[in-house]
């Protein structure tokens, strides 16, 4: 693993404004604790008595003063070092309120099937090409490991409109197993060597929460999964990933993350053995930035009780609490809705609601578990008749066990009507939202998931400001990049790939997202103590922008570029 340097744009201000421990000119500086002035750009604090400074001072992993340049010298005291910002603007480091960040590393290991505008998977056949070219390309792990897999493909935007097959997947190899992992991480395909080695077939029944799909005309699977059947084979072929290969991807996905700006991730869902995989990754000091995991409670629960599950973290990981999932996906249509979609998928009637993943007392018995042990639960929700489900599950156990602190969260809730955001904000259930949609999928959820009316309410972000709400905003990578400035411009402007503007009343403006990134994310995991904004005491966690979001036009937000990412004061190596 490489060491700690900056990249290659931001030389210069490395030599003006190294922090701690670093070289200049061949020769360590042996100074402790020296002081770096930051200072020539814009700087946005998200501190609301303070939102803007000319000047931010950082001694060591902490922020010693923010203010005006004059104030801010003062305090740091002559020796300060200058850190040019030449312009650029500098904010809290982006803090993750839900992801996976050790299938990221899988994202970035793998062959990259996602549509434009982050790969080039425009229709089956390019899918083909590109597994081929990447089996071509890693020829040695496809022989080690007997396994390939893709990721990302989206059925919404292949030319086709539909998913790959069995019968396609083995025109690439019928030697080879092939997965190919839908963009929503909830439905997949296979080829006929994975099923085989997952044991699935013509008998092979579906799966509580999941269906195998058939031919036409009889039992025999034709390589295409939903939700639980697609985990089930996950779990069959993902052993054939070593230990080793595990923790490379986790390395590699914190990386991928902290080139978008992000200093805090998060691994939702988490599995135990990946929770010790990521302690001992931390442990050995590989992790450029923090991981906050949130373990299954369906299966997992038993490392709650390590030292691991702590409000503190120790090599730059903790595990924050146990995650449930109710449901689907919406763009795959698996997520359970009230209401029927507004186009049924391939062989469902009318009537199709999608359906939930676990019972309705699975997930009260969830729910009252975490909260009997005050562990903080996040549960992922995107279908309205779930989030009906969670809303009455976190009646009943505050009923049962007293109202606390204990910030249940609301994941996804893509389509949360406005009379369960009256029943959030009573029982203290925080949203954390999923606007990404609205760029991705909002063309397809509007013409063929929800319809023209259900699809403008998609992440009602400003509902829940105009009800005194925080919410928080996140990007649920691997499904989409870990892409700081698309989520923000989906948050801000609702575009969808069309061009349209999906529901213009949810939009919210530049200042409020931004804060659903830093500063709410990091209180919605107890962090806003030490993490969020800059303000002094807090760590030295920042993200340089070559933009300024506040004055650039809203249009343009996604393609702001993140400069420089520092982790605790040191800057994170971004190539």
């Amino acid at each position: 693993m490489r060491s700690f340097l900056p990249n290659l744009l931001d030389r210069r201000l490395f030599v003006a404004g190294a922090i701690g421990g670093l070289a200049v000119g061949g020769k360590a500086m042996a100074r402790a604790e020296p002081v770096t002035v930051f200072s020539g750009g814009p700087i946005l604090t998200m501190d609301d008595a303070r939102p803007a400074v000319e000047a931010v001072a950082v001694r060591g992993d902490r922020i010693l003063a923010a203010g005006s340049l004059d104030e801010v010298r003062a305090t740091a005291g002559r020796g300060a070092r200058a850190a040019d910002l030449e312009g650029r603007t500098l904010l809290p480091g982006f803090f993750d309120p839900h992801g996976h960040v050790s299938m990221v590393g899988l994202q970035a290991r793998y062959a990259n099937l996602l549509p434009a505008p982050d790969g080039e998977g425009a229709d089956v056949s390019a899918l083909q090409g590109i597994t081929r070219d990447w089996m071509s390309r890693h020829e040695a792990l496809v022989r080690d490991t007997g396994l390939v897999i893709g990721f990302g493909y989206d059925d919404s935007q292949l030319k086709e409109r539909r998913h790959p097959t069995r019968d396609e997947l083995d025109a690439v190899s019928d030697v080879v197993p092939i997965l190919f992992l839908h963009q929503s991480g909830h439905m997949g395909a296979a080829n006929t060597p994975a099923l085989a080695a997952a044991g699935v077939g013509a008998d092979t029944p579906d799966p509580s929460g999941g269906v195998f799909r058939r031919r036409d005309g009889s039992r025999e699977p034709n390589g295409v999964m939903e939700e639980t059947a697609l985990f089930a084979v996950m779990g069959a072929l993902f052993t054939r990933l070593d230990a080793e290969a595990n923790r490379q991807m986790i390395v590699e996905g914190a990386r991928f993350y902290a080139r978008f700006g992000y200093t805090t991730a998060q691994d939702g869902r988490s599995s135990t053995d990946t929770c010790r995989m990521i302690a001992q990754l931390a442990e050995a000091g590989a992790l450029p930035i923090d991981i906050l995991s949130f373990p299954d409670i369906l299966t997992s629960t038993d490392i709650m009780a390590t030292p691991l599950h702590r409000r503190g973290y120790e090599g730059r990981f903790r595990i924050g609490g146990v995650k449930l999932t109710l449901d689907g996906s919406p763009q795959a249509k698996t997520a359970w809705l009230s209401q029927p979609y507004f186009i049924p998928p391939e062989g469902q009637p009318a009537s199709w609601r999608g359906y939930p993943a676990v019972t309705e007392q699975q997930a009260l018995d969830a729910v009252d578990l975490a909260f009997r042990n005050d562990w903080q639960i996040e549960v992922h929700a995107n279908g309205d008749a779930a989030v009906d489900l969670l809303i009455a599950a976190v009646r009943e156990a505050s009923r049962r066990h007293g109202v606390k602190d204990r910030r249940p969260v609301l994941i996804h809730g893509q389509t949360t009507r406005l009379d369960q955001l009256d029943d959030l904000k009573m029982l203290g259930i925080v949203p954390s939202f999923f606007p990404m949609h609205t760029f991705y999928w909002g063309d397809w959820h509007r013409e063929s998931v929800l319809g023209p009316r259900r699809a403008e309410l998609i992440s009602p972000c400003a509902s829940a400001v105009r009800r005194g709400m925080r919410f928080t905003t996140h990007h649920d990578a691997p499904v989409a990049n870990p892409d700081a400035m698309r989520v923000l411009s989906a948050t801000v402007t609702r575009r969808t790939r069309s061009g349209d503007i999906l529901g213009p009343d949810e939009r919210v403006p530049v200042e409020t997202a931004l804060k659903a990134m830093t500063l709410w994310a990091a209180w919605q995991h107890y962090e806003d103590d030490r993490k969020g904004s800059l303000e002094v005491g807090k760590l030295a966690d920042l993200v340089l922008l070559d933009s300024d979001p506040i004055r650039i036009d809203p249009d343009r937000l996604a393609g702001i570029k993140v400069s420089q990412v520092y982790k605790e004061g040191r800057p994170v190596d971004l190539g």
